[in-house]
């Protein structure tokens, strides 16, 4: 290709050395780089702030407006406070160290549990030498898959224990009486845990630990496991709710008025449903969260154990010592817990199992 050349003028414009034409030189300019800069920050913030939206609301699972129903069944406040007072009450200290109470409860709760109209027996295993019991029921058809709804019985050293855990426990027995009146279509096993607190916690002796591993080894298909870990205790006042990340309190309510549904990462799909049906059964709000186990309090109760047999499993709960002035101390009695709003937990609870065992 020919070179592009420019014409002399008069006054030798363009031209070399005796009038001969030279390439004509167009001078480049290269634009700013700070546009470009720009351009670069805003697209990394703006992937940023689309990435942290996804993981918000893969964490919270918002589910917007739902149409609140009237519960398929109605739960006594006054039979959950009964049961409440007759663990606390008759039967404290529940602690690995008075077997005789642990034997007491466990018996209540197996004769509770046959009154509501399940096939209940004590289920024996042992620990550091000495026997314990959990208590395990069962109503519906006897189906491939089952559905597991778990709580421990047992409190720790320091109190008698009515939010940890005669409240899951007195759900327990009140959800089985639900599940009589309102059955579903898929087996659901009901569990009443021991051991699952200090000295025992995270070890092979939790009554969750031998229960989910005979699932395993029987090669039983769990559809879903809940465990109900503390769910009698709410509060209006500003700021009673706590966290244990900082800023989770951007996020969630700051008074502690309300119930969780808490899933680990990979079982989103599970906590929304549960979480979906139990609002839409509860004036109580429901909030939920998908976390790592590394975010204390995730996989502080029973349901650990299921994560660890690879079922899925999710807890349900007050937020424990995130919320409870009385957690693990001899003021955890009766008299704090709220019947009304327990009431309607255990209602949402019978919901989630009857949307769990409905065909998917």
């Amino acid at each position: 290709m020919a070179a592009v050349t420019e014409p002399t003028g008069a006054d030798g414009d363009g031209a070399g050395p005796g009038g001969v034409a030279r390439p004509f030189a167009r001078r480049i300019r290269r634009p700013p780089a700070r546009p470009f800069r720009v351009m670069r920050m805003v697209w990394i913030a703006s992937l940023f702030v689309v990435v942290l939206a996804a993981v918000v609301v893969y964490m919270t699972q918002p589910i917007g407006c739902v149409r609140r129903r009237d519960p398929l069944v109605r739960v006594d406040p006054e039979r959950l406070r009964a049961h409440v007072r007759a663990l606390c009450e008759t039967m404290a200290p529940r602690t690995a160290a008075h077997p005789e109470n642990l034997d007491r409860a466990a018996e209540y709760v197996r004769r509770h549990l046959a009154e509501a109209g399940a096939d209940a027996s004590i289920a024996p295993f042992t620990a550091e030498g000495r026997e314990y019991k959990n208590v395990v029921a069962r109503v519906g058809p006897r189906t491939a898959e089952r559905i597991v709804v778990g709580a421990h019985y047992d409190a720790a050293e320091a109190g008698i224990g009515a939010d940890d855990n005669a409240s899951g426990v007195a759900g327990l027995i009140e959800l089985t009486s639900a599940l009589r009146e309102s059955p579903v279509s898929t087996e659901v096993e009901l569990v009443a845990y021991s051991l699952e607190e200090p000295p025992f916690f995270r070890t092979r002796s939790m009554g969750s630990f031998v229960h989910a591993e005979s699932l395993r080894k029987e090669g039983v298909a769990v559809r879903a496991m809940i465990a109900l870990e503390m769910i009698g205790y709410f509060t209006d006042s500003p700021g009673s709710q706590k966290f244990p990340i900082g800023g989770l309190s951007l996020l969630y309510p700051s008074r502690g008025n309300f119930i969780a549904v808490v899933g680990c990462v990979g079982q989103g799909a599970l906590v929304r449903r549960v979480k979906t049906a139990m609002a839409e059964s509860m004036e109580v709000r429901v909030r939920s969260i998908n976390a790592t186990r590394s975010v204390p309090g995730v996989d502080f109760s029973d349901h650990l154990n299921y994560w660890d047999m690879g079922y899925p499993a999710v807890m349900v709960t007050d937020t424990a010592f995130f919320r409870n002035p009385n957690y693990h101390r001899a003021t955890d009695i009766p008299k704090t817990l709220d019947y009304s709003r327990m009431a309607e937990v255990v209602e949402g609870v019978h919901a989630a199992v009857k949307a769990l065992a409905s065909p998917r």
